[in-house]
């Protein structure tokens, strides 16, 4: 059922278009009752209206469900896609066309504001700011635009965005068989972020090149050691399962036959490609780098009310971690393994919080760990990661709620997936008690009220 609404912002203002222009994009003017994706593959609404009130009220019996105090804009993997980010933004009434003093023509994704909604919100960037396109630096510096203007920004980490820390922290270390392979594992979705550093930093700058090994040498610091593939499985017997360990072995194999061609067409060669790490190392992990900010100010899971925010969702590892040490111990558990253990964060369950969709190959959440994060008053897991076509979701894993905001923003991965023109989506929480999916690839917005199924 749907019905007319006044209480949402005015979904006619127009949002960022790909010319960096503002324009008419439609976005729902109507609300519909938001249920459950279809449990079971039925279609009965019945059914999916009792799942979902079973799962707010098995929540509800151990704590209360408690709402945030300012109202919480969750905007999800944008993948390199600046306007759709702008969109998106704009979408949420947050921010208004700014202007432009500088001498530098600037487009609106580094000149907007933030109006008085935006300033009284808090906005989560649910991870996975890169790869895919249309472009990387944009994006980033279109987010850090947003920090700039003074707006209250939580940014949790993606693995699209860890795949490039790990594999660039990777090449500092020494010849380790538990990770000398983590920067050819970036290959290739990767490889568009390094063509855009490659073509502003080093190709047309004549000393980028100034002290930077020959073609051998970069590809012996590059690639994995031949003796990788024996030693990797060895080493890394007990930790990871059999199953598991065949699976990298043969995806690094063809990751790394495929590298040096991969650089070819992105117009580099050895020599190139680890001039352009070492700049990344520079942009990236050093403190005066000009996106030092980005990887220092992620974090892996922040919490908000009755509502966890994390890229992909829980195992019962985690699970039992939040419930004895809370969030900021799990926060600083992965800043510690990005830090010191990268073989560890990366296979292991803290990044499966970036990975999971539950499947047989991810790590399991069982009822247990449900309790357990049900009686830490966690309600809701809300995440990107999986990618929908038609606006947001709400699903049942293993009986906890999942609000799953990834809306496939980015055009190239709407043109791939036969969307048209860039996407514009926001997963709003009201203090006032209710989750709204605001997406223009779906013609409601959906309205989910907990407080509807409690009384």
């Amino acid at each position: 059922m749907t019905q007319l609404t006044s209480a949402l912002p005015n979904w006619q203002l127009p949002v960022a278009g790909p010319a960096g222009e503002w324009a008419d994009d439609q976005l729902p003017l109507r609300t519909e009752t938001w249920l459950l994706g279809k449990p079971n593959h039925s279609d009965d609404e019945t059914q999916r209206v009792q799942e979902l009130r079973e799962a707010v009220q098995r929540a509800a019996s151990h704590q209360p469900w408690q709402w945030p105090k300012r109202r919480t804009l969750f905007i999800s993997d944008p993948h390199a896609d600046a306007d759709a980010f702008v969109a998106s933004l704009r979408a949420a009434g947050a921010i208004s066309p700014g202007k432009d003093h500088s001498k530098k023509k600037k487009t609106l994704a580094t000149t907007f504001k933030l109006n008085r909604a935006g300033r009284r919100a808090r906005f989560i960037i649910g991870g996975d700011c890169l790869d895919k396109g249309p472009s990387n630096l944009s994006l980033l510096r279109s987010l850090k635009h947003l920090i700039d203007t003074g707006a209250d920004v939580k940014l949790l980490a993606g693995n699209h965005d860890m795949r490039l820390l790990v594999g660039l922290r990777s090449l500092d270390e020494e010849p380790n068989a538990l990770t000398e392979h983590l920067f050819v594992r970036m290959s290739p979705k990767a490889m568009p972020l390094l063509q855009e550093v490659y073509e502003e930093y080093v190709a047309h700058r004549p000393k980028a090149l100034k002290g930077i090994p020959d073609e051998a040498e970069c590809r012996r610091r590059l690639l994995p050691r031949a003796s990788w593939y024996k030693a990797f499985p060895k080493q890394a017997a007990g930790l990871l399962s059999e199953e598991a360990l065949t699976r990298e072995v043969v995806r690094l194999h063809k990751k790394a036959s495929h590298f040096e061609k991969h650089c070819h067409d992105a117009g580099m060669g050895m020599r190139e490609v680890y001039a352009t790490a070492k700049a990344c190392q520079r942009l990236f992990l050093h403190p005066k780098g000009e996106f030092f900010w980005f990887f220092d100010s992620m974090k892996l899971a922040h919490k908000s009310g009755s509502f966890l925010f994390v890229h992909a969702g829980l195992d019962d590892s985690i699970a039992a971690l939040i419930a004895e040490k809370g969030i900021g111990c799990l926060n600083k558990l992965y800043r510690k393994q990005i830090r010191k253990d990268l073989f560890t964060f990366y296979y292991g369950t803290v990044a499966n919080t970036m990975r999971t969709k539950y499947r047989n190959v991810d790590m399991p959440l069982s009822d247990i760990g449900v309790a357990r994060v049900h009686r830490k008053g966690i309600h809701a897991v809300v995440h990107g990661h999986r990618n929908r076509h038609d606006g947001q979701r709400l699903m049942l894993r293993q009986g906890l709620l999942h609000v799953e905001g990834d809306t496939t923003l980015d055009r190239h991965s709407r043109h791939k997936e036969g969307l048209s023109g860039i996407g514009a989506a926001v997963t709003v929480i009201e203090p006032s008690g209710r989750v709204i999916g605001i997406s223009n690839d779906y013609p409601f917005a959906k309205v989910f009220e907990p407080g509807e199924y409690l009384r």
